[in-house]
């Protein structure tokens, strides 16, 4: 090197003018390509999860091997050769990715891979098929059958991933699971019930459903031996049930038993059941009537029949004679006030304290006035202690419809108590 820059100084100098120049682009060229790397890094690998990185190496690698077949394929059956060899062999493996790439943009749109979830599927096959048919032994053709395949599946994989971190959901919900199978064949509980709650549930349904097949015998009328064997079912069941779940000491099992039994042994009550239909129209709920006001303090409604039993002291629908009503004056309404006196005073002495619609059928005047007559005159001592006596005697009280109770006769004071 020495000889030749001592012989060639302008040669030596251009070749280091053109090496520095090099290196430097060299430089540049690295420092740019590290820049864009990292930020192809930053944006595109490290928001993603390690699965998912992983995922695409091993497809990418299950990719490469698929068209080292078709590499193979294209120049042995084919017989494609030099450029147009490297231009044709991976046709397949690419229109793999663009369908994959275009399955994985409709899912994130529209949440759904589309057809070109199904084409992804059918190129990988047709490429896995094609390599492995110029395989040399069973398992070349085993292990070129085999790479297409699990890219396809990591990618399947990756997009139900992406699919459930999007929707909040999977595609589908499988009805043959292993979890479904082991709660099939009892092996698994189907909630997050402790064993002991789900033994305890079973001890005290043993004994609810002993309970019924006692009480159905007995009332069918069944045998002696046969009741005897249900009675000691039941009395067993009792035993195990006091003994594994506390039903003695706890009143949360004692409940849930009386529940079990209770729907056990009113089944049959099911059949009278009339729940309401769900798409019948809602029934218009009834508007209640205020009562009516009672007439003025100068007339009294004369002529007006008797009508149902009222309650005095509730507020209800009442049904008034809308018939004409005859006004009358002071000294009719006078006499009349006395002859409904008279049946009150009458009825006391028998010791019943009559209804409105007693004394207004009696006297020919309006319910509504016999009401508030009524109403002033059963707070007299004589009526009050016949109320009192039957309410704390029989516990019936006032409303205006029960019947006469015979009372032992009490003297009465002007302050209303008595004594016998």
């Amino acid at each position: 090197m020495t000889t030749f820059a001592a012989e060639n100084p302008v040669g030596t100098v251009v070749i280091c003018v053109i090496s520095l120049a090099l290196l430097v682009v060299a430089s540049l060229a690295l420092r740019a390509g590290a820049r864009t790397g990292a930020q192809l890094f930053n944006r595109f690998v490290a928001p993603r999860p390690v699965e998912d990185i992983l995922t695409i190496v091993a497809a990418c690698i299950a990719t490469g091997v698929s068209a080292q077949g078709m590499w193979r394929f294209s120049g042995d059956v084919l017989g494609f050769d030099g450029p147009l060899r490297m231009l044709l062999f991976a046709f397949i493996e690419v229109a793999v990715i663009t369908s994959a790439v275009r399955a994985r943009r409709n899912m994130r749109e529209n949440f759904s891979a589309g057809i070109d979830g199904v084409a992804v599927w059918a190129l990988t096959g047709l490429t896995a098929v094609l390599s492995s048919m110029d395989a040399r032994s069973l398992p070349e053709a085993v292990f070129r059958l085999a790479a297409p395949l699990v890219a396809a599946w990591l990618w399947e994989r990756g997009m139900a991933i992406e699919r459930h971190r999007i929707t909040g959901r999977g595609k589908i919900n499988w009805r043959l699971t292993p979890e479904r199978i082991m709660v099939r064949i009892g092996l698994a509980e189907v909630s997050d019930r402790t064993a002991s709650e789900v033994d305890a549930h079973r001890r005290l349904t043993r004994v609810a459903l002993a309970a019924k097949r006692a009480r159905a015998l007995r009332e069918s009328g069944a045998s002696d031996r046969k009741m005897r064997q249900a009675l000691a079912k039941l009395d067993q069941a009792m035993d195990r049930a006091v003994e594994h779940t506390g039903l003695a000491v706890d009143p949360v099992r004692q409940e849930a038993l009386l529940s079990q039994i209770g729907a056990l042994y009113n089944t049959n009550g099911l059949i009278d059941l009339k729940p309401r239909v769900p798409w019948e129209p809602e029934r218009p709920e009834p508007v209640a009537h205020a009562l009516p006001a009672s007439p003025a303090a100068g007339t009294v409604s004369v002529g007006t029949p008797p009508q149902i039993d009222e309650d005095e002291d509730q507020e209800f629908e009442m049904v008034e004679d809308t018939g004409p009503q005859q006004p009358v004056d002071t000294a009719q309404r006078a006499a009349l006030m006395r002859a409904a006196r008279r049946y009150w005073d009458e009825q006391i002495e028998r010791k019943y304290v009559p209804r409105a619609a007693d004394i207004a059928a009696e006297t020919d005047i309006s319910v509504a006035t016999a009401r508030e007559w009524r109403a002033l005159w059963k707070l007299e001592p004589r009526a009050h202690a016949l109320i009192e006596a039957a309410y704390n005697e029989h516990g019936i009280i006032d409303t205006g419809t029960f019947p006469a109770i015979v009372t032992p006769e009490p003297i009465l004071t002007v302050n209303g108590s008595g004594r016998h």
